[in-house]
């Protein structure tokens, strides 16, 4: 009786099956981890009174997903209305250490604490100047450690000029505009006296709505800001004696400022912000198809933008 004889398989389809199955493992388990990252950064904090927000990194508008050490407003916007519609959240407490930023971004914050009803308080570690001391000031309280950096009320417009270089390379400029000053600010020539008069008086007009807020913020007259409102930045301890902050410590301080506050013993919990399962499963796309030649297909750098957005610093 003749034998079935079952045909050997190739060592090349025992790989293509070994691959599948350790991509398909592999999704599994990032599908996985993201479930568990999804529900660990859900607020499941028993008895939680009190909203930690963390403002760390450069202050920026719109997403701030893709870049490193930043902190958007619109998500401490949503974040500090998500506090105050809880009606378990008592008081919020802002986990500051940030140099700063956008003028635009870091009023948008102080703005929405200042609509708060709840108490607030601000605690600076290591850094809280300029936009990040603009918001700070905007809370019922500050706190400060005696060795942070904080203050620094001032504006920064600056940017790099290329014109003598690219003339000394003999590379022209072809300015093609529609409307005289469209191009104010282009690093690709000098400016003229009449629009640095003109970008200086923008920034002015911005400092001014700095010191305001300050003086507003801290109950003190634009008076008593001006002289502190020349760009320089304080030691907390300084800042203590100028009237910027209300007291040094850290946060365990502003646990008992709330707890003085609410008449309520805080727990708290934190608003973080964790990346969901696209982002993860974007992760893994772009480890599969990382290969040598990868590099070649990054994109170009940006474009300059014509002036460079001001900075509260």
């Amino acid at each position: 009786m003749a034998k079935n004889i079952v045909p050997e398989t190739s060592i090349g389809t025992k790989i293509l099956i070994a691959v599948i199955v350790l991509f398909g493992l592999a999704l599994v388990a990032a599908m996985a981890a993201a479930v568990i990252i999804f529900f660990s950064g859900a607020d499941f904090a028993s008895g939680a009174n009190v909203a930690v927000i963390p403002i760390e990194g450069v202050i920026v508008t719109g997403d701030a997903s893709g870049l490193g050490g930043a902190v958007s407003s619109d998500t401490v916007v949503q974040d500090i209305q998500k506090a105050e519609d809880d009606s378990s959240i008592k008081a919020v407490l802002f986990r500051i250490d940030s140099p700063g930023g956008s003028a635009v971004a870091s009023d948008e914050i102080a703005t929405a604490i200042k609509r708060m009803k709840k108490p607030s308080v601000a605690v600076i570690r290591e850094v809280g100047a300029s936009g990040a001391y603009w918001v700070a000031s905007a809370t019922d309280h500050v706190i400060a450690n005696r060795m942070s950096i904080t203050g620094s009320i001032g504006v920064i417009g600056s940017y790099l000029s290329f014109g003598r270089f690219l003339s000394d390379w003999n590379v022209t400029y072809n300015q093609l505009i529609a409307g005289d000053e469209k191009d104010i600010g282009t690093p690709f020539r000098e400016l003229t006296p009449q629009e640095r008069q003109f970008l200086q008086q923008k920034l002015d007009t911005i400092h001014d709505y700095f010191i305001q807020a300050v003086a507003a913020n801290r109950n003190m007259t634009v008076a008593q800001v001006t002289p502190l409102a020349d760009g320089r930045f304080f030691l907390g301890s300084e800042a203590k004696d100028n009237g910027l902050v209300d007291q040094l410590g850290g946060e365990q301080e502003a646990l008992d400022w709330i707890n003085a506050t609410i008449k309520e013993q805080p727990v708290t919990v934190v608003y973080e912000h964790k990346p969901t399962l696209t982002d993860i499963l974007a992760g893994l796309e772009v480890q599969r198809s990382a290969l040598p030649g990868a590099l070649a297909s990054l994109p170009s750098e940006q474009a300059i933008s014509d002036v460079q957005a001001p900075m509260a610093r």
